[in-house]
């Protein structure tokens, strides 16, 4: 009997214990339930929705140059408590955020000493984790050798991944600069090209019962970590990846370095239906602005010679003919591409930023990120890689009145470039410049972080259509990619919105585009970002629709809230964005056959007159006024490359 009662308490002992290793961490409303665990002294995690589990037990923890933290850790406790997110940001998708989570820090101990802290954020829609590495001893610095950060996706996943390119390939040896072409409802288990996937990184895991996607990225990234990436482990375990050994030409350590205590930067789970995906707002509600504004920046719409007529297109009367577009457009702005400094040169600049004023246009200016990490030949070059010339250069931008910047050519996710990232915005807001990042990584919460950073291309964007016919023989299905994975974690400088039949400077020659003029106008809407400079042209003030040139001219690029109403990644995609009281519901369509389909528009008040642009069989585009029905439903259809708008 003794023998049956000490069992019986040592049974009761082991679940004691157990329940002591394993901590739940509820969303406000339950639907989200993250459970953390130190089972055989390894920390896990793994995700419940609506009470299914959604993300299986995946591992946690990271090994630095003092300690392992994967192993041998011991739960101690988890401090729980109510969060929120209240702020403002001109910039993304939503201008006015409001969020309520449930914070908890799980405190790890390592032979009964503290040695890590797992940060949690459990919004309705998101979970956010980040590592807090605690000071030792005589210690002040440490390397981060490795995260054991996954992600244990459920049978059956289908994924939407962009592959990592290999280092030092593409132009000049670019690459990786998050430009290239995604797989569509690929299944688990391929690891890219040999390197991994590039954030965001979007996943099905119930095509049939649960609809149920999951988005993993990363936020909060600065100068203290590096840019990371997704690797394919096993048996549908994907977990952090840090840089290639050949990126920025092999210069630097593909391993952090940082002071303690430590905070690593923060890895995004946005979890539910489509809605949850394109209207999260997690790669902000986290991070904090890192300094002030050293003024209030102007957004806005800008053309650009570049897109249609290259290199040759960058002299001083073709730009000078672009300023005279962008005002006739009522734009704010020209972006100047590469190469100015010689074929225009500083003093033309200067003219011409005089002249551009005179019209109420400012202009961009492109400079090559150049360093020894790449072999871009474009100049500028020489100025944005050294802190010297930089602030020269941007001193004289700022006497010349120049509105900002556009830089390029970055060679890849290694903590020294990061931090070159971090130097160029730094000092461009010390001169009163707004920042574009091209040939670049992908934006990480920096919109909040930096409040001059305007956008970052991170994309296969529009460029790409006037090299390949191919890209334009695609650009309908890349299109309704971009709303459900690249633009749903930060501002995106496509460039697109093309109203020439033909990427040449006389529209008459070069590839040809397939879309319509409507699908032009949508994506306009679709595409987020508050400084656009379009890929439309002079001519098109003359051989374009009236009625397309009209809405490219009113609208906006700052929204106040976006809503997602239906679509499928690659397929098509209908959602609405708001500016101030004005609504656009915008739709595209990538399948071969047309979709017919009833929206919902609550938006629109019963009786509403509406503007509905809209396609044909044969993509002729054109407009025409609508009345909202009471049911405050319309139907549309929308045929293979083309597109609809519903503005009020």
């Amino acid at each position: 009997m003794k023998r049956l009662i000490f069992a019986v308490f040592a049974a009761i002992s082991c679940i004691a214990s157990f329940a002591s290793g394993e901590k739940q961490i509820t969303s406000p409303d339950g639907t989200l339930i993250v459970t953390v665990n130190d089972a055989d002294g390894k920390p896990t995690y793994k995700i419940d929705y609506n009470g299914k589990a959604v993300l299986l037990p995946s591992p946690l923890g990271v090994v630095t140059s003092l300690d392992d933290m994967t192993q041998g850790l011991t739960l101690a406790q988890c401090d729980v408590e109510n969060a929120s997110a209240d702020y403002s940001l001109r910039n993304i998708k939503q201008s006015n955020v409001s969020v309520t989570a449930t914070k908890a820090v799980c405190h790890f101990e390592k032979e009964g000493k503290p040695v890590l802290d797992i940060i949690f954020w459990v919004s309705n829609r998101d979970v956010a984790f980040r590592y807090a590495i605690l000071s030792k001893r005589d210690k002040h610095s440490i390397v981060v050798k490795s995260e054991a950060t996954g992600f244990m996706m459920p049978d059956g996943t289908t994924t939407f991944l962009c592959p990592q390119s290999k280092p030092m390939t593409g132009f000049a040896g670019t690459a990786p600069s998050y430009e290239t072409n995604y797989n569509h409802d690929a299944a688990t288990g391929t690891n890219g090209w040999g390197g991994g996937f590039t954030f965001p990184c979007l996943f099905n895991i119930g095509k049939t019962s649960l609809n149920t996607w999951i988005l993993i990225s990363e936020t909060g990234t600065d100068g203290s970590y590096c840019g990371c990436r997704l690797l394919n482990d096993h048996d549908g375990l994907y977990r952090i990846g840090f840089p290639q050994e050949g990126e920025c030409n092999g210069i630097g350590s593909v391993t952090p370095s940082m002071s303690l205590p430590a905070m690593t930067p923060w890895r995004t789970i946005t979890v539910g239906p489509l809605k949850n995906i394109v209207e999260t707002t997690v790669p902000f509600d986290v991070v904090a602005p890192k300094y002030e504004a050293s003024q209030e920046y102007i957004y806005g719409k800008g053309s650009w010679s570049w897109i249609i007529g290259m290199d040759p297109s960058c002299n001083f009367d073709e730009q000078k003919r672009y300023i005279d577009f962008s005002a006739a457009m009522g734009y704010q702005t020209v972006l100047v591409d590469a190469l100015w400094d010689t074929q225009i040169g500083y003093k033309g600049i200067e003219e011409l930023a005089r002249y551009g004023k005179s019209k109420n246009v400012a202009l961009f200016l492109w400079y090559n990120s150049n360093g020894s990490w790449n072999d871009a030949p474009q100049t500028p070059i020489g100025k944005m890689n050294n802190a010297i010339e930089r602030r020269k250069e941007m001193k004289w931008m700022h006497d010349t009145g120049i509105r900002g910047i556009k830089v390029d050519f970055f060679g890849g996710d290694k903590q020294q470039m990061i931090q070159l990232y971090e130097d160029i915005l730094a000092d461009a807001n010390d001169y009163g410049l707004l920042v574009i990042f091209h040939g670049c990584t992908l934006p990480r919460g920096w919109e909040r972080m930096y409040p001059n950073y305007a956008a970052s291309e991170a994309v296969l964007a529009s460029e790409n259509l006037h090299f390949s016919q191919g890209m334009c023989d695609a650009e309908a299905s890349n299109a309704c990619l971009h709303p459900f994975i690249r633009n749903t974690v930060g501002s995106m400088d496509f460039g697109g919105s093309a109203l020439n039949k033909f990427y040449g400077a006389d529209n008459k020659h070069g590839n040809q585009r397939r879309t319509s003029d409507v699908f032009a106008l949508a994506i306009s809407v679709l595409f987020q970002s508050a400084v656009q400079h379009f890929a439309l042209a002079p001519n098109n003030l003359t051989d374009a629709p009236s009625w397309a040139i009209d809405f490219l001219k009113e609208v906006p690029t700052t929204w106040d809230e976006v809503r997602f109403i239906d679509g499928y990644p690659g397929k098509y995609v209908i959602l609405a964005r708001r500016s101030g009281s004005r609504w656009y519901v915008v739709g595209i369509n990538a399948e071969k056959q047309p979709l017919k389909t009833t929206l919902s528009l609550p938006m629109f008040p019963s009786g509403s007159e509406l503007r509905l642009y809209s396609d044909d069989a044969e993509l002729n585009g054109g407009v025409k006024s609508v009345k909202q029905s009471k049911k405050q439903q319309l139907t549309v259809t929308i045929p293979c490359n083309g597109g609809v708008v519903i503005t009020n």
